[in-house]
């Protein structure tokens, strides 16, 4: 493979400008979130000795160390930036494929709570989402022929997005013996987030859950501070206020080993403060778990 500061071989001097320019014109368009929608193939390596899905079984069968799945199309994650630059200095774009999910779960993915995908306004209707756990790398001249479907139309859209793709990278390894302190916590939002309830609606009107660990995750004594950032337009439900929630929520987390202190607040936005931010980390129920070989106490 040559490196990109070597002189480019022949071939590519062959395509000339014209090539690259009508590249990059199709390209300016294109932002990031946009799909191509219809029959697509996304392509993986494997390892034809120990295949961990089907299609790497079948592709192992013979011999090969590399299989394609056929899926609904594709939503491009690179940045809108680096999608409009040239591309003679950014040749690539990364794709993640879209796969059709069933009502209940897009409504979860839209909530974002399901972080290994993306929700997408633009294949809402389809119940496409990105699945932002298989990435693949194409040159932007694959891009240039395909039919362009925004993604995410509005800027809220696009923020919302950005937000999925650093969750889905950024998600925090909590130490074993915190999962199991807030098993039975998020083992009830879990259960009661889609109930018609009032604690159901309660749950729903949570923008995140996020903790704090003082003096770190590390200590040996730990104070935890557990940060429910609530919707700023909901107060009480059927005359139950957030207090009371938030009192039957902690009741679920009771200080134990080395964490020995565990405290709470139900709070908006404009109430969180930014080093509580910052120093917090998003409490993700749906895929808190366990390292390998660890088990619930």
């Amino acid at each position: 493979m040559n490196r990109r500061d070597e002189a480019p071989p022949a071939a590519i001097d062959r395509i000339g400008e014209a090539h690259r320019g009508r590249v990059d014109d199709a390209l300016r368009l294109w932002r990031q979130g946009d799909c191509v929608l219809g029959d697509q193939e996304f392509l993986f390596r494997l390892n034809p000795a120990a295949p961990l899905t089907e299609p790497a079984a079948v592709a192992a069968a013979v011999g090969a160390d590399a299989a394609e799945v056929q899926v609904r199309g594709y939503a491009i994650v690179t940045q809108t930036c680096d999608i409009v630059r040239a591309c003679e200095s950014r040749p690539f774009v990364q794709v993640c494929p879209l796969v059709q999910v069933d009502a209940d779960r897009l409504a979860e993915i839209r909530r974002g709570r399901r972080p290994n995908y993306a929700f997408l306004p633009g294949t809402e209707q389809q119940r496409l989402v990105a699945d932002l756990d298989c990435v693949m790398t194409v040159e932007k001249a694959v891009v240039a022929d395909w039919e362009r479907v925004v993604g995410a139309p509005r800027e809220e859209d696009v923020r919302r997005l950005r937000q999925a793709l650093t969750r889905n990278r950024s998600r925090v390894a909590f130490p074993d013996d915190f999962v199991r302190l807030a098993s039975q916590l998020t083992s009830r939002m879990s259960k009661k987030h889609d109930a018609q309830s009032d604690e159901g609606r309660a749950l729903r009107a949570l923008r995140e859950i996020r903790v704090r660990a003082e003096p770190s995750w590390r200590a040996s004594e730990v104070a935890l501070l557990l940060l429910f950032v609530r919707d700023d337009s909901v107060e009480t439900f059927a005359g139950q206020t957030w207090d009371n929630y938030l009192s039957l929520w902690l009741n679920r987390v009771q200080p134990q080993g080395r964490f020995r202190q565990v405290e709470g607040v139900v709070q908006t936005l404009d109430d969180l403060t930014g080093r509580d931010y910052v120093e917090s980390d998003p409490l993700d129920l749906d895929h808190l778990s366990l390292g390998p070989g660890a088990r619930l106490g």
